[in-house]
């Protein structure tokens, strides 16, 4: 029995708030970046770090920020894993010069601890409505048609005060939860406020100031987090820094969720399967039209998509594919305009970060404009050109005659030994014209310079 006690102590995992003493040497801090707009990539580049963070190494994880924003999905995605991390998650905005704007400021009051480096700055967390310039919403009270004021937005900013008051509700959510200025995040979601390092500090918004990732460390050093419903010091003095990378995936995954990047993948994947469709056995074409769209397919699944823009998309190049076997110009404009404006409607987020870019949308008017136009004049050059097969390529061909009988005989067309007949008669070595077909018996007759000759002879 006291056997099984000692085995089963062994086992039992170190307390978090008591880190073991002969694991002390082996412990370290991971430090990871997050820079530039907050989106799928960032949201996995985190996660990932988070699971493979092993409470029993890992003392906290410095989380650098230097974002602009991003989406809001891939913003709840980072606070969920924070909020769910067994290790201490301590928020960071640096170097000098980086900012913590909209979904930065959310995710810096999530985490456990919340530092600054001097001269950044943090805040302007009001959402941006889809489809619309940056709006504050106004604290006035509308009026109705008597001209009494009326409580509550109104009913053409009754979206914006949506989500204006969940916003607020879940930064005020956080604040409470680590005990951080709840009103100054108010003011950031509804009037746009922002904050210097120091500003920050004074106002119970952020809890260190320091310069470097190290004075951080030291700074932190005995400070009490609670983390998942336990109190725990943490001990970071000196521990060393080892920063994690993204993976190849993750940067391929921050490439390709790019919008303008997806759609590019999307178009030359498209025109790629057009092009071998239309000239079978190329290959190059199709490989790389395929991997370019299951690539561009994979980015969007990761965006928040319209489908309605999805489908005009489809729509269009339905029709385009469909102007490639058939062309005409009805299914080319339809399918060209189709395409564009289900471009233009794809992505719905309120991020600017993730939105099209007119400049994108534009070389794909251009792009698409000018392979329709080479597509048409190759057909009518195509249309005007004499024909070269079949029977009405053989009219006016030169035969000569190989043997002949009275009205009929054989002749050599275009290599072929053919059955032929003339209404006059015709002499072996003759040469003559084809002057009709009827099934496999050609109809000859003299050719113009040999009757003309012939003629002429006295």
């Amino acid at each position: 029995m006291l056997a099984t006690v000692i085995v089963m102590t062994a086992w039992l995992p170190v307390s978090a708030s008591e880190p073991a003493s002969q694991t002390d040497a082996d412990r370290y801090v991971t430090s990871i970046a997050v820079t530039g707009p907050i989106g799928p990539a960032t949201a996995k580049y985190v996660r990932d770090t988070l699971l493979a963070a092993s409470p029993q190494k890992v003392e906290a994880i410095i989380l650098r920020l230097n974002t602009p924003g991003g989406l809001a999905t891939s913003m709840r995605e980072i606070i969920a894993d924070v909020l769910a991390s067994p290790v201490p998650v301590i928020g960071f905005v640096a170097p000098a010069g980086a900012h913590a704007a909209s979904a930065g400021t959310y995710i810096l009051y999530a985490t456990h601890v919340a530092a600054m480096a001097p001269g950044t700055n943090l805040g302007a967390a009001t959402p941006v409505q889809i489809g619309a310039p940056p709006t504050l919403p106004s604290s006035e009270p509308t009026k109705d048609k008597d001209g009494a004021d009326r409580a509550g937005p109104g009913t053409k900013d009754a979206m914006t005060a949506k989500m204006t008051n969940d916003a607020v509700a879940f930064i005020r959510s956080l604040a409470e939860l680590r005990h951080r200025n709840a009103d100054w995040a108010e003011e950031a979601v509804r009037a746009a406020a922002s904050l210097s390092s120091q500003a920050a500090l004074n106002q119970g918004v952020i809890d260190v100031v320091a310069d470097t990732s190290e004075e951080l460390l030291a700074r932190i050093d005995g400070r009490e987090v609670q983390v998942l419903g336990e109190r725990r010091r943490l001990a970071t003095k000196g521990l060393p820094i080892r920063p994690e990378e993204p993976s190849w995936l993750i940067r391929l995954l921050a490439t390709i969720t790019d919008p303008n990047v997806a759609f590019i993948l999307m178009i030359v994947g498209v025109y790629g399967l057009i092009f071998e469709f239309s000239n079978p056995g190329t290959v190059a074409p199709g490989v790389i039209g395929a991997i370019c769209l299951v690539l561009g397919l994979y980015a969007l699944n990761m965006l928040p998509v319209d489908y309605t823009g999805l489908a005009l998309m489809l729509l269009g190049l339905a029709f385009l594919i469909a102007e490639a076997f058939n062309p005409t110009v009805v299914l080319g404009l339809g399918g060209l305009m189709a395409f564009l404006l289900g471009a233009m409607m794809l992505i719905d987020t309120d991020a600017p970060e993730f939105q099209l870019s007119w400049t994108v949308i534009g070389g794909a008017l251009v792009a698409s404009i000018g392979l329709l136009t080479l597509t048409l004049g190759y057909v009518w050059r195509a249309r005007h050109q004499p024909v070269r097969t079949g029977t009405p390529a053989m009219l006016g061909q030169p035969a000569e005659v190989l043997d002949w009988t009275g009205q009929e005989g054989h002749v050599l067309a275009l290599g072929e030994r053919w059955q032929a007949r003339a209404s006059q008669p015709l002499t072996p070595g003759e040469h003559v014209q084809i002057a009709g077909i009827q099934g496999l018996m050609l109809e000859v007759r003299r050719s113009p310079e040999v009757a003309i000759g012939s003629e002429g002879q006295p």
